[in-house]
């Protein structure tokens, strides 16, 4: 289990992170599985596009199938036949999400569930335990995602929260890990003193990884720049760097400008079952009217399976119908556009030219690039 940084441009970074799994190439995007499945694709699938690493969810995954399912079969990847790297989220997105049902102490949170509205409660410890017994490859520290927006009292006093729950996560951790992983999360809202006063916390708990979150909760992609921006020279160079929840193509280039390693999102998968299209010119909306009798495929620059063998107008007429096999190929291929991004950003950081790349990135798209 290792982090090597292999080569560099100004803050991006190109690397391999090995889990206890399989080794994985940074930068890196992670498709999400929330429920133990990226919605409508299967692992083989999954496979054949190229991804080392998709996530899982603790807090949903505990409440179904539950953990006493998980334990028949010595964790989420035999269950999901899936076998390669997970990382799991601890559930402290869901104390953001789901804060009308949620209710937080010094101990953890109690969840009112939004399944059948039983309560549930999650401390630290649990839900480092329930990630442990879904055997992730990467366990997430058990955090409060701080909300937007917050003044500088709200922010600091989740963010230290925050830290309090990392260190009985930590401990906890180090009494029943086995091969595993631990990432901390870095909080402090938009307030540039507060994130790097949480981020010198988590690099004296000595974790495997550094997560930037309390980010993609409302803010301006400006204001997210700006943290990225603040924080970049003082990510530790030998651990790997992780950004939640983000996000678009221009986002995800953005964050490794900013020597962001790895980031997850659930929009290629969410768009693509509402018609939304990556392309290396931007969003293709296949609803319009204007591709029932096209013939092109969805972008001359893609080589995924859907783009070599689909047109757009097979593609309008299936969403059109509400077939499911409609959501499945237009997954295949948004995911396949973000491991095309990935890919080609790691191409030019071996060969030296990252910047070359960010030119053509926005000039394909008529973006100005931002400054960094």
């Amino acid at each position: 289990m290792s982090f090597e940084l292999l080569t560099s441009s100004g803050y991006a970074r190109r690397g391999t992170l090995t889990t206890k799994t399989s080794k994985i190439q940074t930068p890196v995007f992670m498709p999400v599985g929330t429920y133990g499945t990226v919605k409508g694709l299967t692992p083989d699938q999954l496979n054949d596009i190229g991804f080392e690493i998709i996530l899982g969810n603790a807090f949903h995954l505990f409440q179904r199938p539950g953990l006493e399912t998980i334990k028949k079969f010595s964790g989420l990847h035999k269950f999901m036949g899936w076998n390669k790297s997970i990382l799991t989220d601890s559930g402290g997105f869901q104390i953001w999400s789901l804060k009308e049902l949620r209710k937080i102490s010094e101990e953890g949170v109690e969840f009112k569930s939004p399944l059948d509205g039983s309560k549930i409660f999650m401390s630290p410890e649990d839900s480092i335990n329930t990630q442990l017994i879904l055997n992730s490859d990467i366990v997430m520290a058990f955090d409060e995602c701080t909300n937007y927006p917050s003044s500088l009292n709200e922010a600091e006093e989740s963010m230290n929260l925050t830290h309090r729950w990392t260190k009985r996560s930590v401990d906890y951790f180090n009494k029943n890990k086995n091969g595993h992983l631990l990432f901390g999360i870095v909080q402090g809202g938009m307030h540039n003193e507060l994130r790097l006063k949480s981020l010198e916390f988590m690099n004296s708990m000595k974790l495997d990884g550094i997560a930037l979150g309390g980010l993609s909760v409302g803010e301006t992609k400006e204001e997210k720049t700006k943290v990225l921006k603040f924080l970049a020279p003082h990510l530790q160079i030998d651990k790997p760097h992780y950004v939640m929840g983000v996000g678009t193509p221009e986002e995800i280039v953005e964050g490794v400008r900013y020597g962001i390693d790895m980031f997850d999102c659930v929009m290629p998968t969410r768009n693509a079952r509402n018609g939304f299209l990556y392309t290396s010119k931007g969003i293709l909306k296949i609803r319009n009217s204007e591709h029932k009798n096209s013939t092109k495929p969805i972008d001359e620059n893609c080589d995924s399976y859907t783009n070599r063998n689909f047109s757009r107008a097979y593609l309008h007429h299936l969403d059109k119908c509400n077939e499911i096999l409609a959501s499945t190929l237009m997954s295949i291929h948004n995911l396949s556009y973000f491991y095309k991004l990935m890919s080609d950003i790691r191409k030019s950081l071996e060969e030296n030219k990252f910047e070359e790349f960010l030119d053509s990135f926005y000039d394909m798209r008529s973006l100005k690039k931002p400054k960094l």
